[in-house]
């Protein structure tokens, strides 16, 4: 598998010979491993984002082994070599054991404290076995120290369960060397280490071995460990992952901020005052005697009926401010995304203008109050008599001294 340019973070051969009938490989000289990088800076670890370029050339050589269907099966640290000393550019090496996924030669793979559940437990194995490895890599650079440290197989087990707690029993079922590990019901088996040390299943969160607050790592370092490798992240899948792509938690890449910031808005405009979420949308539903009451989404969509309105209608300041008016139910003068209003449903009050004219409700005004004669006319149905001036004149009326009996024919 050749990469001359370094794209995919493997290893390059510059040429071969033979020696003494031993095969010689040629190849750059590159500097020291992650270990050794790891071992000088006092086990300390390193910074998120020197993890997150390592990181990206690593997931780059897992992508190109997931397209040649091509396992690597000793990724460590240890065979993670640094291009140069002052550089954080790496190379993968040593694929003497690695094979092709449909070709497996070994059963006793991968160094222990990178080892992944299945070849411990004796189950099958695949491509998921490197992005276990991974995982475990990437939290040792954060922490300076491996996140499995088992002693032996059962005690590297107890540490994987100490933190993701057992696996579930369908993946026990299958595995070849599960009397090892647990007991004939399905129990995990007490293991001791040598300084006496028993480990509990989950008994430690993965946050809490990590030390870090950083949502995003702990999120991708536990999708690389997962129980089950068929759920386990994807190379393809890891590269757009929110810690790799350096973008805040439960954020995708490709959406705009823009949109992102509008959907925000819309989902937080959606919960009413008092927090409580409708179960289903509802339609105001305005009755010949004025009255409204919320008739639910499924009755809506009913047959329509001519006492029910039309929904999300404007209020009186919308519609003054936007220069429209309601009209009655026959549509006179009706606006646009406006539903009809009934008489009797708001109350008008008259401004008299300089002349003595009555103002006609609904007319704009300027901040002082007086009426602004570039003004949309209002053409407000008072009554079942015919449109125009009809509010002027009732208005005039009013003031001029009418009986109750004609101020009432202005309101039937």
């Amino acid at each position: 598998m050749q990469d001359p340019d370094g794209a995919n973070a493997t290893l390059s051969i510059t040429t071969s010979f033979y020696f003494r009938n031993h095969l010689c490989i040629v190849t750059p000289c590159l500097s020291i491993n992650l270990y050794e990088f790891i071992r000088a800076h006092n086990f300390n670890g390193f910074s998120l984002p020197l993890i997150r370029r390592f990181s990206r050339q690593l997931l780059a050589c897992l992508v190109l082994l997931q397209t040649k269907r091509i396992i690597h099966c000793d990724l460590k640290p240890e065979n993670i070599l640094l291009c140069e000393a002052r550089k954080a550019d790496v190379r993968v090496i040593d694929f003497g054991s690695s094979c092709r996924e449909e070709e497996k030669v070994y059963t006793y793979i991968q160094s222990r404290f990178y080892r992944s559940p299945e070849v411990i437990l004796g189950s099958s194995y695949g491509l998921g076995i490197d992005m276990w490895s991974f995982g475990c890599i990437l939290a040792e650079l954060w922490t300076g120290y491996p996140l499995f440290p088992g002693e032996n197989e059962q005690e590297q087990l107890a540490c994987i369960m100490e933190i993701f707690g057992p696996p579930d029993r369908h993946l026990v079922e299958r595995c070849t060397r599960k009397k090892l590990f647990f007991d004939s019901v399905g129990k995990p088996r007490v293991t001791v280490s040598s300084k006496g040390k028993r480990r509990r299943p989950s008994s430690k969160t993965l946050q809490q071995a990590l030390k870090t607050e950083d949502e995003a790592f702990v999120d991708f370092i536990a999708r690389c460990l997962r129980w089950d490798p068929e759920r386990r992240l994807k190379p393809a899948e890891a590269v757009s992952h929110s810690f790799i792509m350096n973008l805040p938690f439960h954020q995708r890449a490709g959406i705009p901020e823009e949109a992102r910031r509008a959907a925000r808005v819309r989902s937080s405009a959606a919960v009413p005052a008092n927090g409580v979420v409708p179960a289903s949308p509802v339609k105001r539903v305005v009755t010949r005697d004025g009255n409204a009451f919320a008739q639910p989404q499924q009755q809506a969509n009913a047959t329509p009926s001519k006492d029910r309105g039309r929904a999300l209608p404007e209020t009186p300041q919308t519609a003054v401010r936007n220069g429209t008016a309601a009209v009655n139910a026959a549509g006179f003068g009706a606006a646009q995304g406006s539903p009809s209003k009934l008489a009797g449903n708001r109350r008008h009050s008259t401004v008299a203008s300089a002349g003595g004219a009555a103002a006609v409700a609904g007319s704009k005004r300027a901040s002082n109050g007086a009426v602004l004669s570039g003004g949309m006319a209002t053409q407000q149905r008072v009554g079942s008599g015919a449109p125009g001036n009809l509010a002027a004149m009732a208005a005039r009326e009013s003031m001029g001294g009418a009986s109750a009996q004609n101020t009432a024919r202005w309101r039937t």
